[in-house]
């Protein structure tokens, strides 16, 4: 849901952001634009109570830790099936391949997706999604596990930063559809990055 708002609306919003002088606290670029696009009543998943008072959402502190190399190990027989969602929502997706990676000296790997509909759609035909669930969820991050964007890679070698992990829109109003993470995707690890958890009004 995301790559829709944030990417394809990225122009507008470092355009027309910066000339109505939006919010832009935050600790990267990518902190600002989130912070800016949340700001902003028109790109905003934010209820209308909670983004009157907004002033910036809640990062863990960026740590290059969490910046790690990983693997692709492509996955081109693989086939398409439907991932749920928070509604009845089917989201038509398949394994593009398999992420294996280090972090803090031991081995995880996580599955990587592409979207049927989004890599149809004009800039995005490169576009993977990964979901991952880990053991800050529910305590210092949002329950429902964090999203990653990415893109294919000329090689087999991908960066994962964490520090720019997401939540689903969800995570601030229900009446979004968001893919559910799939337990697959589970890290047997605390990820204390990207996104915190949101308190709503």
């Amino acid at each position: 849901m995301r790559p829709l708002i944030v990417l394809f609306i990225a122009f507008f919003c470092l355009t027309s952001c910066a000339q109505k002088k939006r919010f832009l606290k935050g600790e990267t670029a990518f902190q600002k634009e989130l912070n800016a696009e949340y700001k902003d009543a028109s790109t905003s998943p934010l209820k209308n109570e909670d983004r009157k008072t907004f002033e910036g959402l809640d990062f863990f502190k960026v740590d290059s830790v969490y910046v790690v190399n990983a693997k692709l190990e492509r996955t081109p027989d693989s086939k398409w099936f439907n991932m749920k969602t928070t509604t009845n929502r089917l989201t038509k997706e398949r394994i593009y391949g398999v992420l294996h990676f280090e972090l803090k000296g031991k081995p995880y790997k996580l599955n990587v997706y592409q979207g049927l509909e989004l890599m149809q759609r004009e800039g995005f035909e490169d576009y993977l999604f990964l979901p991952f669930l880990d053991e800050t969820n529910g305590s210092t991050s949002y329950g429902g596990g964090r999203y990653i964007d990415l893109r294919i890679p000329k090689d087999d070698n991908l960066t994962i930063d964490f520090n720019k992990a997401y939540n689903p829109y969800c995570a601030y109003n229900d009446k979004y559809s968001c893919p559910i993470v799939p337990r697959v995707n589970y890290l047997r690890t605390k990820i204390e990055a990207g996104v915190k958890a949101f308190e709503k009004h």
